[in-house]
């Protein structure tokens, strides 16, 4: 398999929003403890990634890999995992977490472009952290780091609409420490960029999650633009009176119910000359 064309590109630069300044927030405590909020990848996600890996062993890379939504679940199915991550706080929930001391995880610190591994991989998977890397290093690295014919999986989630999605877009839009944030889609960027061939996709079937309201706000702060570490505390507690708010006056019960769909995109990262 021959993994990209060899010829020189003009690689233009990432959008601004996703510069390293906006990446380093995972690495807040506040960020951290938020992180458990989120509402997690429905099974069927990781049917369709086992799916996935080629050759023997089955053996994977997680890049970004944080608390471990992707490779907690995914390591029954595999023979190992390496779960790379530049957040130690990330990684040090991961191994308190269900399934994170599984014998065949390995949590590595560090860069995904720099950090020594141990390839052959059959899979690579990157969840929500592959727009925080440096595509132009790390896409054709991973080209170097599969096996022939191996994927990159590229892995999402969806999640229903609210009936205060509008209401709550301003208020993002107004509480958010990311002033640079411009809608973009990951896929679109690499492919446009040369640096990633997409050979298929697949959503799951939805599944209900349910959680208290307050969950739900908190889970705000586990997010690009509202670390707790860096909001002002004043402005903090307003995005989550007027979000509690929000949800309260359509659930007044407290608790609230959302449809989560899991999202893969796989394909072939590309070598280019830039």
């Amino acid at each position: 398999m021959v993994y990209g064309t060899g010829k020189r590109v003009k690689m233009k630069p990432k959008p601004k929003h996703l510069g390293p300044q906006y990446g380093a927030q995972f690495q807040d405590e506040a960020v951290v403890a938020a992180y458990g909020r989120r509402p997690p990848y429905p099974d069927e996600t990781f049917t369709i990634l086992s799916g996935l890996v080629s050759g023997a062993p089955r053996r994977v890379l997680d890049v970004g890999c944080g608390t471990g939504y992707v490779t907690r679940p995914f390591a029954p199915l595999v023979d190992s995992i390496d779960a790379i991550d530049l957040s130690r706080p990330m990684l040090a929930q991961a191994r308190q977490l269900p399934g994170g001391d599984a014998p065949n995880i390995r949590w590595l610190y560090g860069a995904a472009e720099t950090t020594e591994l141990t390839p052959p991989y059959g899979l690579i998977t990157a969840g929500q952290s592959l727009h925080w890397l440096d595509w132009a290093v790390v896409l054709p690295r991973f080209a170097a780091l599969l096996r022939p014919g191996g994927y990159l999986a590229i892995v999402g989630k969806g999640y229903s609409d609210v009936p205060w999605g509008a209401e709550l877009g301003r208020l993002i839009d107004r509480y958010s420490t990311n002033r640079d944030y411009a809608p973009y889609n990951t896929i679109t960027e690499l492919t446009e960029r040369g640096l990633f061939a997409p050979q298929g996709e697949q959503e799951t079937a939805p599944v209900t999650f349910r959680q208290p309201v307050s969950a739900y706000v908190e889970s705000f702060h586990s997010r690009n633009g509202f670390s707790r570490d860096r909001m002002d505390p004043a402005a903090a507690e307003a995005f989550d009176t007027a979000v509690t708010q929000l949800a309260l006056s359509h659930h007044p019960e407290g608790f609230f119910e959302m449809q989560v769909t899991g999202h893969i995109v796989w394909g072939y990262p590309q070598k280019v000359e830039v």
